[in-house]
């Protein structure tokens, strides 16, 4: 019989981002939809901001993390996987969570995508306004 994969699952979302995050015992890897994480993220912003909760935590080289996210763009997709990560900790070990909770990780960021309004151009902008 095979052995039994031992797994925690956390779940985040920012702006129309949705992360979902595995950690799994291992060395400390991350892969993003099947791609490192310095290959998926390019700007060094977006990847510390994926490791911020591992890093918090001393528990970088403990876990690979294995992230599958769609929608919105990288900034939201990154903090969607650090809100997904500290809530796959707590799922680990639930005394980490008054430190994940003062480091502001466990907090939904819920500012979120306007959408278009009808007759203008944007969710904001309008169309140029002409007198004559």
């Amino acid at each position: 019989m095979a052995a039994k994969l031992i797994q925690h699952l956390g779940t985040g979302r920012r702006k129309r981002a949705v992360a979902r995050v595995f950690l799994r015992p291992g060395a400390g890897k991350i892969t993003v939809n099947g791609r490192d994480v310095e290959v998926y993220f390019s700007t060094p912003t977006s990847r510390s901001l994926v490791k911020q909760a591992l890093l918090a935590t001393e528990m970088a080289d403990k876990f690979d993390v294995l992230v599958l996210t769609n929608g919105g763009g990288t900034t939201g997709q990154a903090g969607a996987i650090r809100l997904g990560v500290a809530r796959a900790l707590i799922q680990f070990n639930g005394e980490l969570r008054g430190k994940l909770k003062q480091l502001g990780f466990l907090t939904r960021d819920s500012r979120a995508h306007e959408r278009k309004k009808y007759g203008q151009k944007g969710a904001r902008a309008r169309f140029q306004f002409s007198k004559r």
